[in-house]
């Protein structure tokens, strides 16, 4: 079947030399480092570890984040392996259309697609937010919206997806640059996090660490699609914490992890990119989990869970202000706006180089894949996504679809890590530098790990992502399987076969 054919890794590697859409490799394996550090030390870090301390986990969210790390770990390893044998932009999709076909590559391309724009635009929406809250701490009131008639318009966004999205026309190594200056910076804010939390800890705010689950109240309407698929597939009463709730939280606080995927998208822009892509990732990697866990750490043992489960919304600056150091609150809004300012430079270039291998496929339309002769970046493609996300941010309550980053990355995950397994078997002849160790085991149990965080995903986002893959399986069997260059490609070579069969029978006649 035509859905079905794979794409020949060499001619992958072949598309990524074509004159007038190829990118240029600048980043060093710091680089790299500082990219994943960039896009995970953000909203997570200051925000989603609250919020699954407060409402799944209690004190164990430490171990909610261990778990999540873990796993993004394990599926990092089979990144690495299949971006030192095809390092080019694209990252799971890329993958998955060497290893599995074209349909499923489409699917994972376009899942992608959702997790890097709803998180650009989530993310965005918050900076505009929290920019409000800076000018607030220190006396200037600037409200975060302007009504355009019948509509709200969130300014913020506009101001930071421009920004970031001219300096990433200028080149790659020029905004990794900026971006390294902000991450130092909100490295020391959450430095200082850690440290002048531990002057407040106290150990009986660790005990339950694992608190008793509790009923979260109804069964019906709204609370079906609230509750978890894993409650609802096996009848399980929806509830908080316990040891489900440690996974639950995990499952929520793996948004503080979808930065190391993005980093693999930047594989065709790498230096040496077999011992850089490596070291970059795991190092990006390690050091985010040592932040996490800390910060985790500082947060639980500052106030008890219940406090933070008492706020409306909690944030560190919750456990801050209930211990009486409201100055803080200041350093972690200006921390918050700085980490969120990189998170978005990064979604902003990976939503790009993935849109930008789908085009070169021909599965979206062509045009989106041009680079820049000057800078060998995709300007055009970069404007049109910037355009789209400040819109989005801007102009809609995106954060309702949150949990929509996960289950695109833990889907990517899943493929990924399977996928290992397939190019295996099918490509035993290529020597990447890097090998996921354990065999078959590791892999497999990546995959099985994401599969699991998914299904304590809640059962509405299962519904809104069944809606995005039912509208992206009408955009490929309407537009992308007749553009596909590949398909192109097999039926030029069927024609010429049955040209020369044509002839041999009219020369044997």
């Amino acid at each position: 079947m035509q859905i079905l054919r794979t794409k020949p890794i060499e001619t992958t590697i072949a598309d990524s030399h074509e004159p007038g859409r190829r990118l240029k490799r600048t980043l060093s394996s710091w680089d790299l480092m500082i990219l994943g550090v960039a896009v995970a030390v953000g909203a997570g870090i200051f925000s989603v570890g609250a919020k699954a301390a407060a409402n799944f986990a209690g004190p164990a969210v430490t171990v909610s984040f261990a778990v999540a790390a873990v796993t993004c770990a394990l599926a990092i390893m089979c990144y690495a392996e299949f971006a030192t044998a095809i390092p080019v932009a694209g990252s799971a999709y890329v993958f998955t259309y060497a290893t599995m076909g074209e349909l499923l590559a489409w699917i994972i391309g376009w899942n992608l697609i959702l997790e890097l724009f709803t998180a650009a635009a989530v993310v965005a929406k918050y900076w505009g937010l929290y920019l409000s809250k800076v000018f607030s701490l220190v006396g200037v009131e600037i409200p975060p919206s302007i009504a355009l008639g019948p509509v709200e318009l969130v300014w913020g966004p506009f101001l930071v997806v421009s920004v970031f999205t001219v300096l990433l026309v200028l080149g790659t190594k020029l905004s990794a640059r900026v971006g390294n200056v902000f991450t130092l910076v909100k490295i020391a804010v959450v430095l200082f996090v850690i440290v002048v939390g531990f002057f407040y800890v106290k150990a009986e705010n660790y005990a339950p660490f694992v608190p008793d689950a509790v009923p979260t109240g109804g069964t019906g309407g709204t609370e079906v699609l609230k509750q978890s698929l894993f409650s609802f597939l096996t009848g399980a009463a929806p509830a908080q914490y316990g040891l489900f709730g440690v996974f639950a939280g995990a499952a929520l606080v793996f948004f503080a992890f979808i930065g190391f995927d993005v980093v693999a998208t930047s594989a065709e822009e790498v230096k040496d990119p077999q011992k850089t892509l490596p070291r970059g990732i795991f190092g990006g990697l390690g050091l985010v989990t040592l932040l996490y866990i800390l910060v985790s750490l500082a947060l639980t043992g500052m106030v008890p869970y219940t406090t933070l489960a008492a706020a409306e919304s909690p944030t560190l600056t919750t456990a801050f202000e209930a211990v009486g150091n409201a100055d803080a609150a200041k350093v972690i809004a200006f921390g918050s706006l700085v980490g969120l300012t990189t998170v978005i430079m990064v979604l902003l270039m990976g939503l790009a180089r993935v849109i930008l291998a789908m085009s070169r496929d021909g599965l979206l339309p062509r045009a989106l894949s041009v680079t820049s002769v000057k800078r060998a970046t995709p300007a055009r493609l970069q404007i049109v996504c910037g355009v789209a996300v400040a819109l989005v941010a801007g102009l809609t309550n995106v954060d309702v679809l949150e949990e929509m980053i996960n289950i695109g990355t833990l889907s990517a995950f899943v493929v990924v890590s399977l996928g290992i397994l397939v190019l295996r078997k099918k490509r035993p002849d290529l020597k990447p530098a890097f090998r996921v160790p354990g065999g078959k085991a590791v892999p497999v149990l990546s995959a099985l790990l994401c599969v699991y965080l998914m299904t304590n995903l809640a059962v509405e986002t299962w519904a809104y992502f069944i809606v995005w893959l039912v509208l992206g399986f009408a955009i490929y069997f309407l537009y992308g399987q007749k553009h596909s260059r590949l398909n192109e490609r097999f039926a030029a070579t069927r024609e010429a076969v049955e040209a020369r069969t044509d002839t041999g029978d009219s020369s044997g006649n």
